[in-house]
């Protein structure tokens, strides 16, 4: 009988440490890492932060990113804009601050939504009210697929460009530092 109450402890404390370093490792390498994107214009840091899903196989424009659907642009918390600078994104003036970007992805074009609501989850979108306005993307086909979901910002002298790219897809708009 003792040998089985022992048996029992042991295959309980090992399960617990077990439960415990999977928790520990899903808490330190999410399905959906966060990821950054930064560059100095004309002496002002522009950086955004994101979250980072994978396409693990699954069809991903039309798919899990629906069209014709206002998509939180990321995984996760929603991604966020921050600016040193007034910039023009598209025809959009964008004043110095954080904002928070959306996007609504369609079979004939995307456009970048910039909304002033910052610290929310992502979904659902209910924020129409608070944006700053829809700045329409270039869309292209990437040259090779790409697994986890990326955005880039580049820059040159007085501009540059945001760039997202997932699966074939890469939507792209410019800006200017004013």
């Amino acid at each position: 009988m003792k040998r089985i109450h022992y048996f029992m402890t042991a295959l309980s404390t090992m399960m617990l440490i077990f439960l415990s370093t999977t928790s520990i490792q899903a808490q330190q390498n999410p399905a959906s890492p966060r990821g950054a994107a930064e560059v100095t214009v004309a002496g002002k840091k522009i950086s955004i932060d994101y979250g980072r899903p994978s396409v693990k196989g699954r069809k991903i424009m039309g798919g899990l990113v629906p069209y014709d659907q206002v998509w939180r642009t990321g995984a996760n918390k929603a991604t966020h804009l921050t600016t040193e600078a007034d910039l023009m994104i598209g025809k959009l003036l964008v004043p110095k601050g954080t904002y928070t970007l959306f996007t609504l992805p369609s079979e004939s074009g995307w456009k970048l939504i910039i909304n002033k609501h910052t610290g929310q989850w992502g979904i659902p979108y209910k924020y129409e009210s608070e944006e700053l306005g829809r700045v329409d993307m270039k869309v292209a086909k990437t040259s090779a697929a790409v697994e986890q979901f990326t955005i880039s910002l580049t820059g040159a002298q007085n501009g540059g460009t945001l760039s997202l790219e997932w699966e074939m897809t890469k939507a792209s708009v410019d800006f200017k530092v004013k």
